[in-house]
C-alpha cells in the first residue's frame, strides 16, 4: 500500500476487512511539542482526558477535542464540539479526511499527521449483534469480529470497560458460542466476597479446614467444571491471593482450602473490570505476571458515549423487549434520538435501557420524551433541570414529598451497582407503601398524587407487590 493511499474494505464470510495504514502524531510545535503517537488503531481521540489516545496538556484543548477515524476513504479527522475548534491549515474543519503531511492546530498545538508504510487490515464483523450485546457501529462490529474468532477456542479473554457496557453479557455469549455451550456458566464477583473468604469461595474447601468449615464444599472453578468461570470486578482482587490464581491458571489445577490432592482444572476463564488494569500494574495494585495471564484476548468495551450510532437500534431493541402499560407500541421521533445521542450517559447501556423503560411507561401519546433523561428528585424543591438533562424539554412532572432524609441509610459494603439497586428498591417500596396508606389503597388516587398514569401505576406496583387493601383489579 503506497504512501497516502485511501483505505479499502474487502467482504470475507461474514466479516468485513477494513485495510488501511499505520500513521504518526507529532506535535510540531505548541506546549507539547515533541510528542509523537506512531498508531494502527482504527480510532484515536485526542484531548486532555487520559481516557484519549493521544493525551495533551494544554489548557485550551477541550477534554475529548477530535478523534482522527480510519473508514472506507482514508483517515478522518472530526472535531467534537470543541470550545475553540479544530485547524486543518487556516481552515477551521468539523469533519474532513486528511492529506500526509497535513497540519493539525488543536489548541495550542500544531501537530503532523504523516501516514506510514505499513499496511493495517481491520476486521469488522458484518453482525450487528453478539449474543445479547447489540451494536451496529464500527466500534461494536470490530469487538463482535474478535468475539466470534475466539469464542470457539478455550483462550482467556479480559473484557474492560465502565459499569454498565455490558462485561457479563460479552461472558454469556462467548459461552453459548463456545464448544462448552452446555457446561455451566458461574459467575464469581470479586467484589461481593469478604477478603478472608474469597480463597475459599473460589477453590472450595474439604471439612475442618477451619473454624466453621463443618461440611466440604465446591468452590466457583470447580463449580465451572467443563463450563466458563466468569471472573467479574477483578481488579478487586486482593493482591495476596493473585499468586494462587496465576497459579491455577498456569498449572490448570487447584487446590482446595484444606485439600491434600489438587484438582485438574477444566473450565474457560472469561475476566472482567471496570478498571484499567495495565494502570493498576503500573501502580503496583495488580500484579503483571497475572494481567499478561489474563489478558490473551483484551477486549474493551466502548462507553455509549463513543458509539452513539447505536442508540437507535438499542432503544427499539429495549421498546421491542418490553410490554407498555396499553400494549400498544411506542414511537421515537429523529429529534429525540439527537437529543438522546448527546446525552452523557454515564451509566452507559444499562442507563439507556432504564430511561427507555421508564419513558415508554409514563409516556403521554405513546411518545417517547427525552423529559425523563433525568429521574424527579422527591423532596427537592429547586426548579430547572439537571445540567445532564436536555435543556428545551419540559420538567417531569411533580411528585409527591417523602418526609425524612433525602437519601436512605444503605449498605456501603455492597458493590456500587448492588447498593445503588437495593436503595432504589427501597425507595420504590416505601414511597408507593405511603401513597397506598394515605389513599386508603385507592391506585388511581395515588397515581394521580404521585404524577404517573393509572396503568404506570399498576405496573410498578405490580413489580413491588403491593396492593392496596380491598382494591380491585379495574376499577
Amino acid at each position: 500500500m503506497s504512501e497516502g493511499e485511501v483505505t479499502r474494505t474487502q467482504m470475507g464470510a461474514g466479516i468485513e476487512r477494513l485495510r488501511t495504514h499505520e500513521y504518526t502524531l507529532e506535535v510540531v510545535d505548541g506546549p507539547d511539542k515533541g510528542k509523537t503517537l506512531r498508531t494502527r488503531a482504527r480510532v484515536v481521540r485526542i484531548g486532555t482526558s487520559p481516557e484519549n489516545e493521544f493525551e495533551v496538556n494544554d489548557g485550551t484543548t477541550s477534554r475529548f477535542h477530535a478523534r482522527i477515524e480510519a473508514d472506507i476513504f482514508g483517515h478522518r479527522l472530526t472535531d467534537n464540539d470543541s470550545k475553540n475548534g479544530t485547524f486543518v491549515g487556516d481552515l477551521r474543519s468539523r469533519d474532513v479526511y486528511l492529506n500526509p503531511g497535513a497540519l493539525l492546530r488543536i489548541g495550542g498545538n500544531t501537530m503532523r499527521y504523516q501516514p506510514g508504510s505499513e499496511a493495517v487490515e481491520i476486521e469488522l464483523s458484518r453482525a450487528t449483534r453478539f449474543g445479547r450485546i447489540i451494536g451496529q457501529s464500527a466500534a461494536m462490529r470490530e469487538i463482535f469480529a474478535i468475539l466470534e474468532r475466539v469464542a470457539l477456542t478455550d483462550m482467556t479473554i479480559l473484557v474492560e470497560g465502565e459499569s454498565g457496557t455490558g462485561k457479563e453479557l460479552v461472558a454469556e455469549a462467548v459461552h453459548q458460542h463456545s464448544k462448552r455451550k452446555d457446561g455451566p456458566l458461574v459467575v464469581f464477583d470479586c467484589s461481593a466476597v469478604a477478603p478472608n473468604l474469597i480463597e475459599s469461595e473460589l477453590f472450595g474447601h474439604v471439612k475442618g479446614a477451619f473454624t466453621g468449615a463443618v461440611v466440604s464444599r465446591a468452590g466457583a472453578f470447580e463449580r465451572a467444571q467443563g463450563g466458563t468461570l466468569f471472573l467479574d470486578e477483578m481488579g478487586e482482587l486482593p493482591l495476596d491471593l493473585q499468586p494462587k490464581l496465576l497459579r491455577a491458571l498456569e498449572q490448570r489445577e487447584f487446590k482446595p482450602v484444606g485439600a491434600d490432592r489438587a484438582v485438574k482444572l477444566n473450565t474457560r476463564i472469561v475476566a472482567a473490570t471496570n478498571r484499567n488494569l495495565q494502570k493498576e500494574v503500573e501502580s503496583s495494585n495488580f500484579r503483571e505476571d497475572l494481567y499478561y495471564r489474563l489478558a490473551v484476548i483484551r477486549v474493551v468495551l466502548p462507553p455509549l458515549r463513543r458509539r452513539i450510532d447505536d442508540i437507535p437500534l438499542l432503544v427499539q431493541h429495549f421498546l421491542k423487549e418490553m410490554q407498555t402499560p396499553d400494549g400498544q407500541p411506542v414511537q421515537v421521533s429523529y429529534e429525540t434520538i439527537v437529543k438522546l445521542q448527546k446525552h452523557r450517559w454515564q451509566g452507559n447501556v444499562r442507563e439507556l435501557r432504564n430511561f427507555v423503560e421508564r419513558a415508554a411507561m409514563l409516556a403521554t401519546g405513546n411518545r417517547l420524551e427525552t423529559k425523563y433523561l433525568v429521574p424527579p428528585t422527591f423532596g427537592d424543591t429547586r426548579s430547572g433541570h439537571d445540567e445532564a438533562a436536555v435543556a428545551d424539554e419540559p420538567a417531569p412532572p411533580p411528585a409527591a414529598a417523602v418526609s425524612g432524609p433525602a437519601v436512605a441509610e444503605f449498605d456501603d459494603s455492597l458493590p456500587f451497582k448492588d447498593a445503588k439497586a437495593r436503595l432504589v428498591d427501597n425507595f420504590e417500596r416505601t414511597y408507593w407503601a405511603r401513597l397506598l396508606e394515605r389513599t386508603r389503597g385507592n391506585i388511581s388516587a395515588a397515581a394521580r398524587v404521585a404524577g404517573v398514569h393509572r396503568k404506570s401505576a399498576e405496573y410498578t406496583l405490580k413489580k413491588l407487590n403491593l396492593r392496596g387493601s380491598g382494591d380491585a383489579e379495574e376499577e
